[in-house]
This record gives structure tokens, sequence and C-alpha cells, in this order.
């Protein structure tokens, strides 16, 4: 197959650029202790200075695989199917989910919201970054607003889009893990005083689990 062709079944979501897939245990948020299969998604230009999967950031250096392969290896491991990235929504998912609900599969998506929503989705994961806001109206469809905070600002930043999620929305803070004994200590202070907020922790890194 030509590169011409390829970048265009890329380009219609038919193709994405897959950095890894796997099957773990939900380390995070809601979900948090669930079984799932996790597909990363190569490409970001978000930029999160904190990041701790920058070489997701190239699209170019993760190989254009189909979504009919995609799905076939995550159908054999689990019902709930996590896409993430580096930024899942650079790309059309919606070829995508059209397969993984074929297959009767939980589809899950965890983004930044920075580029419009696409696919179909049983969980919506908004992790607003500064550093691009989120666009269209995917705070109105989020299931959960989890915001990553690196310093006392992130607070103020959480509760700026707290007043655009739904009332359903659940709010978690979680602590970027580089500083996480810094800023723990605050988090579990700001929870307690204003407790629609709940702490998410990256279990997976204590449990040294992908």
């Amino acid at each position: 197959m030509e590169v011409k062709e390829i970048m265009e079944l890329v380009d219609q979501g038919l193709m994405l650029p897959l950095m890894e897939e796997f099957y773990t245990i939900q380390g995070e948020g809601y979900h948090k202790g669930t079984a799932a299969y996790f597909i990363r998604i190569g490409g970001c230009d978000v930029g999160c200075h904190w990041c701790d999967v920058k070489e997701s950031w190239n699209a170019a250096l993760h190989p254009p695989t189909s979504v009919e392969a995609i799905v076939e290896n995550a159908a054999k491991y689990s019902d709930t199917i996590v896409v993430t990235g580096g930024e899942p929504l650079t790309w059309d998912m919606t070829p995508l989910t059209v397969l993984l609900k074929a297959r009767n599969l939980k589809t899950h998506i965890e983004t930044s919201g920075a580029y419009p929503l696409t696919g179909t989705w049983d969980w919506i994961c908004l992790s607003p970054k500064k550093n691009k806001a989120p666009v269209g109206d995917i705070h109105n469809k989020a299931h959960e607003l989890k915001v990553i905070v690196y310093n006392r600002d992130d607070l103020r930043f959480a509760e700026e889009h707290a007043s655009k999620v739904g009332p359903d929305c659940l709010l978690y803070l979680q602590p970027e893990w580089s500083v996480r004994e810094k800023v723990t200590p605050y988090i579990v202070e700001y929870v307690m005083a204003n407790p629609k907020w709940k702490v998410s922790l990256q279990t997976h890194k204590y449990l040294n689990i992908p």
C-alpha cells in the first residue's frame, strides 16, 4: 500500500497510528480497579510538560494500523475498551467505535477534548489541559471530569471546567505523579472542603502494572 493511500485511510479513521495496546487494570477515575483493554493512539499537540507518555506525541513514529485489526485484538481480552493517547480525538474515532460496538464492547475514551468529539462512547473521561482548551460541547457529554493537579492554580482551573459540565458528571482531582508528594496534601484538603470533588490516584503505578 502506498504512503498516500495509507495517509488517506488514516485521515478517514480507517487506520490509526497505534502506539501500543495492552490488557490491564484501569488505574484512574471512576472505573479504577476494572479490567480493561487499552488502545493507545499516537499523535498529540497539546504539549503538557509533565506528560508521562511524550513518546506518543509524534504520530509518525507509530505504525498506521487498520481498525479491523485493532478491534480483533481488543475483542480477545475484555468487554471494556479504553481508547487513550496521545490525544485520540486528533483522529476520527467513528470507524473504530462502530466496529467495537458491533462486537457489543463498552467504549471508553480519555481525552483532553482539544479536538471535536467523534465516535460513540459509553464513557467519556474529559481531562482538559491549559495548553489547548476543549472544543465543542464535550463538557456537556462528559461522564467524568479529571483534572491533573501540578500546582495550586490547577484547582482554580478545575473549578472553571467543573462549571461547564453537566450535573451528573463526576469530578476528580488527580495529583501529577512527579509532584504527588507535594500536591496531594492540598488536594486532600481541597476535597474535604469541597466534597463535590473526589481524589483520583494513578493506582496502576502503585501496583506496578501498565
